[in-house]
């Protein structure tokens, strides 16, 4: 059957692509850039790409007529005060396109939303349930807690604090209750549900096997990871510090750990077990989950993360097509480092940068930036890579978002994505001219304001040791030093 995936590009969307297809389903998806579907998938040309941005409607209007089923797997957690709207606007435009189609189903993964005073963002998915049910076609929700998986805000989070915290001081929160599921189940509900009609008109919680509190969760995984581990809980912290607490200590940024610590006041729970006699699984253990986890990222095969979704503001409009960095009104320094071995060598390295490999040179200097990025409400550099060996368009990097990772003209082009009086490019580049090669090393500035010129100049002084060290590092480092 022909299934139509809204937010292919997400966290869910892109592991749900391969299980359908190895059901045999024709699969199209609706993405806001083909490119970086292209760049992040080896599956891209056995689907059917469509472009459009659900918040303009006349640009989903190529929705295929003959289409069986849709996923709408599309979520925000911003915390800018108008993300209730978007995600309203989002929805009412995706049913408006399905309506005009032979749509007989349409699934939603959902929050589980059982208690009363539930958070925004908890309000806004309930909300943006009541919008898909104005869609001619079945509605099938499922309502999940916590998902655990490589590459999960939950299990990054969760492993951010046990991995860092010997002694944890923390809010009372982490005795609320939920119920963890694996994402190898979730993508196993997506799909049984699908065409499924005991499902129609139906909403349905799914968890796992284990209810237990946040705090079981972090111990469950230090017992794993074979950490000692002691958390002293103190009721006075309010969810604003709970929420810098967990922004500070983890890699997730203040609008979603905002997000998070409203959300955990609420018990997630499976109030009833419904979709036993529609879907037969048996779904593995929190602890089971985080073992698959490991196993993943010990492998380098995470297949997404919630790292990859794209900041607002300049990122969101068509980051690629910022893949030509702008040349008027720009601050840059440049450095050529010449080298004579392999450029594959070299190559390799580059696409290495950050995360556990880190920045070759003087990485104490990125780690103080990062906490300084931090204090006044940025991204930080805990983020790392989803993947140690591989890198694409729309990854991150620290505190950098991947514009471009080409290998076939040995290119990386990095944005910053840190809080700056400005915006902010780096650039690296093999070059073979002259029976010489060299690499390219260019950081690229555009300032706003004299703050934004003056800015670069006091950080001038560091560029000349940093890049210049940096470069020769990168022609110099292999393997195992």
């Amino acid at each position: 059957m022909k299934v139509l995936l809204a937010g292919a590009n997400g966290y869910i969307g892109t592991r749900l692509i391969p299980v359908l297809l190895e059901k045999g389903h024709t699969v199209v998806c609706l993405v806001r850039d083909k490119r970086r579907f292209h760049e992040q998938n080896d599956y891209s040309e056995r689907v059917t790409l469509l472009t459009g941005d659900l918040l303009k409607e006349e640009s989903i209007e190529t929705i295929p007529l003959d289409i069986d089923a849709a996923y709408y797997l599309v979520h925000s957690m911003a915390q800018a005060d108008d993300f209730a709207m978007l995600e309203d606007l989002s929805a009412h435009n995706f049913v408006a396109a399905l309506n005009k189609t032979k749509c007989r189903q349409l699934i939603y993964l959902s929050g589980i939303t059982n208690a009363d005073n539930l958070s925004n963002h908890l309000l806004s998915r309930r909300h943006v349930e009541d919008v898909l049910r104005e869609s001619t076609a079945a509605l099938t929700v499922l309502r999940a807690a916590i998902i655990i998986g490589s590459g999960s805000s939950s299990f990054e989070i969760i492993r951010d604090l046990t991995e860092k915290l010997p002694i944890m001081t923390v809010p009372r929160w982490v005795n609320t209750k939920c119920q963890p599921i694996a994402i190898r189940d979730v993508l196993g509900y997506l799909e049984g549900v699908l065409m499924n009609e005991s499902s129609f008109h139906k909403t349905f919680d799914i968890g796992g096997p284990d209810v237990i509190t946040f705090k079981e969760m972090m111990l469950t995984y230090a017992k794993v990871r074979k950490l000692d581990r002691y958390i002293i809980t103190l009721p006075f912290l309010s969810p604003k510090i709970s929420s810098y607490w967990l922004y500070f200590v983890t890699s997730t940024s203040y609008s979603l750990a905002q997000s998070l610590v409203n959300s955990m006041k609420n018990e997630t729970i499976m109030k009833n077990h419904d979709i036993d006699s529609v879907v037969r699984r048996h779904c593995i253990t929190y602890k089971e989950a985080l073992e698959l986890a490991f196993n993943k990222i010990e492998q380098n095969s995470i297949v997404s993360s919630w790292k990859d979704a794209l900041n607002n503001g300049y990122l969101t409009s068509g980051f690629m097509d910022q893949i030509k960095v702008p040349q008027n009104g720009t601050l840059e320094y440049k450095v050529k480092q010449p080298f004579k071995r392999a450029s594959a060598e070299v190559l390799m390295n580059i696409m290495a940068i950050g995360g556990n490999r880190g920045w070759y040179y003087w990485d104490w200097i990125w780690s103080i930036r990062g906490f300084l990025d931090k204090l006044f409400g940025g991204v930080g550099s805990r983020r790392g890579r989803t993947s140690n060996i591989s890198v694409s368009p729309g990854d991150v990097i620290d505190f950098w978002r991947v514009l471009l990772a080409d290998k076939t003209n040995n290119r990386l082009l990095l944005y910053a994505e840190m809080k700056l009086p400005g915006e902010a490019w780096l650039e690296f580049k093999i070059i073979e001219r002259h029976n010489q090669t060299f690499l390219s090393q260019v950081a690229t500035f555009r300032p706003r304001g004299l703050w934004g010129r003056l800015y670069w100049y006091m950080m001038w002084p560091f560029h000349l040791f940093i890049f210049k060290g940096m470069a020769k590092r990168i022609t110099d480092f292999k393997e195992g030093e």
